[in-house]
């Protein structure tokens, strides 16, 4: 299901600070995240079954990621796979309002998602596709997850706090502390739990940040540093059933 927290524009080290859990059922295939053979210029992970990806940044500063909107109800097989809404975007040199108006126009062919994009990591731009606004994320601290851009679930909120909090207080910014963000397993209350039409039980088992379950969980959790002078720390730890399975790090200066 994924979560996605940022500090866009209000750092004096950092232009963009990005700390994001990727979600998926453990059998899905999946490759790490790298430079792409046919796209040189892209680093992301890649999904082996629908080829595209959730996250990724390019040499030239173009940034994107997504997560899914929770509505198992309105799931359709046969609509657009939402990879490729990353991927679209990373390969292409449209700008990034330019890009979500198109995919405004498109709104019904996927299934419910949010993304996020932005052309040098100097702006930021959101939208979701169960909602009709094209949003300039404005400077400071957000998070999204499966619902629309800071929507006051628990994991959201406390996403959120962590990440501005420890940010504000830090001009340089340890790694590890974000990765100890991305672990926590803390469930929320039921009484503070939404209700997504997936049950009771499989709510609580999804309101942790990092999730965990017999068959579906956390799956990769990364974060991307992108410093004023444009210097760009990627790092992605995978995971198999919860377990660290590798890290992969990469650093560049974007051209």
């Amino acid at each position: 299901m994924c979560i996605i927290s940022f500090h866009v524009d209000d750092h004096p080290k950092y232009k963009l600070i990005v700390a994001a859990n990727r979600d998926e059922f453990y059998e899905r295939p999946t490759k790490e995240a790298g430079f792409w053979e046919d796209e040189p210029n892209l680093l992301a992970g890649q999904d082996l079954r629908a080829f595209g990806t959730w996250l990724g940044i390019t040499k030239s500063g173009r940034f994107a990621a997504l997560t899914n909107y929770r509505d198992l109800a309105s799931e359709r097989p046969d609509r657009k796979s939402r990879g490729d809404i990353v991927l679209d975007f990373l390969k292409s040199d449209i700008e990034p309002e330019a890009y979500l108006e198109k995919l405004r126009e498109t709104r019904t062919e996927y299934n419910g998602y949010n993304t996020l994009v932005g052309s040098s990591v100097d702006e930021i731009y959101y939208y979701g596709n169960q909602q009709e606004d094209i949003i300039k994320v404005a400077p400071g601290t957000h998070t999204v997850s499966n619902h629309l851009l800071n929507t006051p679930w628990p994991k959201v909120e406390n996403a959120r706090t962590m990440l501005h909090n420890y940010v504000k207080a830090n001009e340089t910014i340890d790694v590890e502390v974000l990765f100890e963000q991305l672990a926590s397993v803390d469930k929320a209350p039921d009484e503070m739990l939404p209700d997504t039409g997936v049950g009771l039980a499989l709510e609580r088992d999804l309101s942790p940040i990092f999730i965990r379950t017999d068959n579906y969980g956390t799956r990769a959790s990364t974060v991307i540093l992108v410093t004023h002078d444009n210097d760009v720390t990627f790092i992605e730890r995978t995971f198999n059933s919860g377990s660290l399975k590798k890290e992969n790090a990469f650093e560049f200066k974007i051209k």
